[in-house]
C-alpha cells in the first residue's frame, strides 16, 4: 500500500477536477498526501460569480478556497510555496527544483503527481510538471519515485499515446464534488451537477474516472 505521496501543482483548484477523487480513495486506504500548491491562482481572471472577489482580495480567497478543497480531499498537510501566478516558466530553475528535491526528501513519497510536461495546456502547468521531472531525473534510479502525470492537450494521445493508470472513484464522487466546489470564485459548480433522474449516472459517466500517465524516465 503506498504510504506517502507528493502532489505538486500550481494553482489552487488544479487538484479539484484532475485527481481529487484518487486522492481522497488513496487516503481513505491510509496514505498521507502532502500538497504543494505553487502560487495562490492571483492573476485569475475570475473573481466569482457575481463577482465577490477582486485582485486586492483574490489571492487570500484563493488561499480559503485551496484549504476547504483539500479539507474535502482528506489532505491534511498542504503548503503554499508563495511563487507568482502565470510565470513558473520564468522562475530561477535551480531554486525552483531545490525547493521540490526539498519536499522529496522530506516527504520521501512513493508516487508524485503532477502535470505532463508539454500536454497540460498552461504555461505553469507545463513549466511545473517539467520541473518535477527534472528534478527526480536527477535522482538515482533506486531513489526516484513513481511519477504519475495529469495530461489534456488535444494532441496527447497522438504524442505520448493513452494514459495507463486509470483510477475508479465512484465511491469518491462526493469528496471530488465537495473540492471543485470549494473553488467558488473560479467557476459555478452547480452548472457540473447532474439533473433529474439520471443525474447519478451522468456523474458517474463524466467524474468517475481519473486517469493518468507514468512518467518514463528512460
Amino acid at each position: 500500500m503506498t504510504q506517502n505521496i507528493l502532489v505538486i501543482l500550481p494553482h489552487p483548484d488544479d487538484e479539484a477536477f484532475g485527481l481529487s477523487g484518487t486522492l481522497a480513495k488513496y487516503i481513505s486506504e491510509g496514505a498521507r498526501v502532502t500538497y504543494a500548491c505553487l502560487t495562490l491562482g492571483e492573476m485569475g481572471r475570475n473573481m466569482g460569480i457575481p463577482p465577490f472577489a477582486n485582485r486586492v482580495t483574490l489571492p487570500a480567497i484563493r488561499a480559503l478556497e485551496l484549504e476547504e478543497s483539500c479539507k474535502a480531499i482528506g489532505i491534511q498537510d498542504v503548503r503554499k510555496l508563495g511563487y507568482h501566478d502565470k510565470t513558473i516558466e520564468f522562475e530561477d530553475k535551480d531554486a525552483l527544483d531545490a525547493d521540490i528535491l526539498s519536499l522529496i526528501r522530506e516527504v520521501r513519497p512513493e508516487i508524485v503527481f503532477t502535470f505532463y510536461p508539454g500536454h497540460s495546456v498552461h504555461p505553469d502547468h507545463d513549466a511545473t510538471g517539467a520541473a518535477v521531472v527534472r528534478t527526480i531525473s536527477r535522482l538515482p534510479k533506486e531513489e526516484r519515485p513513481i511519477v504519475r502525470c495529469i495530461a489534456f492537450s488535444k494532441n496527447k494521445d497522438e504524442a505520448i499515446g493513452k494514459p495507463d493508470v486509470h483510477v475508479d472513484i465512484r465511491g469518491f464522487l462526493k469528496q471530488k464534488l465537495a473540492s471543485i466546489q470549494a473553488h467558488r470564485s473560479q467557476f459555478q459548480a452547480a452548472e457540473l451537477l447532474g439533473k433529474g433522474k439520471n443525474a447519478k449516472k451522468e456523474m458517474e459517466s463524466r467524474f468517475g474516472n481519473e486517469s493518468f500517465y507514468t512518467y518514463r524516465f528512460d
